[in-house]
C-alpha cells in the first residue's frame, strides 16, 4: 500500500506540473500576440514558451507513466490496489477529458513554433478565451477521480 500511495502523490505532483503549463503556455501566446513591434521581448515571450512547452512535456510524460503504474500496477506488484474491474467508467471519461487537454497543449505549442517561422496568431481576444478552455476540462477531471460516480 506505500508504494502505492507514493506513486499517487508523484502522479498528482506532475500533474500539478503539467496543469501549470497547460495554463501558462497560452498565456505567453497571449503576450506574443500584444507585443506589437518590440522584437526583444517577442524574443524573450518565445524563449520562456520553448521552454516552458519543453517543460510540460516531461512532466506529462512522467505523469503518463506514473498514471500506468496507478492503472496497471497490480500486475507487477501482488498488494497494488487495482482501477480496473467493474464501477471504472469514470476512468475512461477522465482519460478522455486527460486526452484532450493534452490536445490543447499540442495546439498551444503548433501556435508557438508557428509564430517562430513567421505566422500570425489569432487576437489576443480570441487567445484568452482560448486560455479558459482547460479549466472546466479541470474541474470535470477532479470531480470524476474524486466522486467516481460510475
Amino acid at each position: 500500500m506505500a508504494y502505492y500511495l507514493l506513486t499517487k502523490t508523484f502522479h498528482l505532483v506532475f500533474v500539478i506540473a503539467w496543469m501549470a503549463a497547460v495554463f501558462y503556455l497560452p498565456r505567453i501566446l497571449v503576450n506574443i500576440a500584444e507585443a506589437g513591434e518590440s522584437q526583444e521581448v517577442r524574443a524573450r515571450l518565445l524563449l520562456m514558451g520553448r521552454r516552458l512547452y519543453r517543460f510540460g512535456h516531461v512532466m506529462f510524460g512522467i505523469a503518463f507513466v506514473l498514471g500506468l503504474v496507478l492503472w496497471l500496477g497490480y500486475r507487477v506488484l501482488p498488494a497494488f490496489p487495482t482501477m480496473v474491474g467493474a464501477g471504472t467508467a469514470w476512468l475512461h471519461a477522465k482519460l478522455g477529458l486527460v486526452v484532450l487537454l493534452f490536445a490543447f497543449y499540442i495546439v498551444s505549442g503548433r501556435w508557438l513554433k508557428g509564430v517562430e517561422r513567421g505566422r500570425t496568431l489569432p487576437s489576443g481576444k480570441a487567445l484568452r478565451w482560448f486560455n479558459e478552455l482547460p479549466l472546466p476540462a479541470l474541474v470535470a477531471i477532479v470531480w470524476l477521480v474524486l466522486a467516481k460516480p460510475f
